[in-house]
């Protein structure tokens, strides 16, 4: 068994080494490969991941920034793993966690696991960005009829051939909703496990936003009315 840990970054030349090294470091039950594409960056990112490749780490580079959605889907495509995860190179996610994510999947509960951030340990988020995920959470569970508590989480594991057959087209940061929707929509339940976070503000260089909410409430409202057919390749 092979999980797929897929980086996709963007100006983020001081926390990428680090990010590496622990994916590279946390103990798991599988073999991995990490998928790492930095998405246009203009601060030297390039160069950094550029030296971090080998055996294990593979690196892409998209010619300029597209956005988050399009690193990820680029990483989906080259992922050869029975399990993906996407891991952000801002160190905000414990890799440490990884193991409590893959058990139910490997015990063969679950096709899909989420990390979520509101039931374990956390560095407490600001209040609007906590009332932003807990709308959007809430909107997912009255669509699609389920009980998700971190719908816009970025510790989501998935099997491997799931998540290259969904037709994702997102670009930005509404790729979180989407991947949720489109499986959801395709009638899968989602497993959540507790996982630890330690989230940055814009201060220290994080780069979603408020604004990032009106496309993210949009993409949950558009994939459930469209066919299913639509949603796999």
């Amino acid at each position: 068994m092979k999980l797929s840990i897929l980086i996709p970054v963007y100006n983020e030349r001081q926390t990428v080494g680090e990010a590496v090294r622990r994916a590279r470091g946390v103990d798991l039950p599988v073999e991995r490969e990490i998928i790492i594409v930095d998405d246009g960056s203009t601060d030297g990112t390039g160069e950094v991941v550029d030296q971090l490749a080998d055996s294990t780490v593979r690196v892409l580079h998209q010619s300029k920034n597209i956005g988050k959605g399009a690193a990820i889907r680029r990483a989906i495509e080259a992922s050869t793993g029975d399990w993906i995860i996407v891991y952000d190179a801002d160190l905000e996610y414990d890799p440490r966690d990884w193991p409590a994510l893959l058990r139910p999947a490997l015990e063969g509960v679950a096709s899909v696991v989420y990390g979520s951030r509101f039931t374990g340990e956390r560095r407490n988020m600001l209040f609007w960005h906590w009332v932003g995920n807990r709308f959007l959470s809430l909107v997912t569970n009255v669509l699609y009829n389920t009980t998700l508590s971190d719908m816009e989480t970025c510790s989501k594991l998935i099997e491997g051939d799931l998540a290259r057959s969904l037709h994702l087209t997102a670009n930005r940061f509404d790729i979180e909703p989407e991947v949720t929707a489109k499986i959801l929509r395709l009638g899968y339940r989602i497993y959540e496990v507790p996982i630890r976070y330690t989230g940055r503000e814009a201060t220290e260089g994080k780069k979603i936003s408020w604004r990032d909410g009106i496309p993210a409430l949009l993409r949950l409202i558009g994939v459930r009315f469209v066919p299913k057919g639509s949603i796999v390749r």
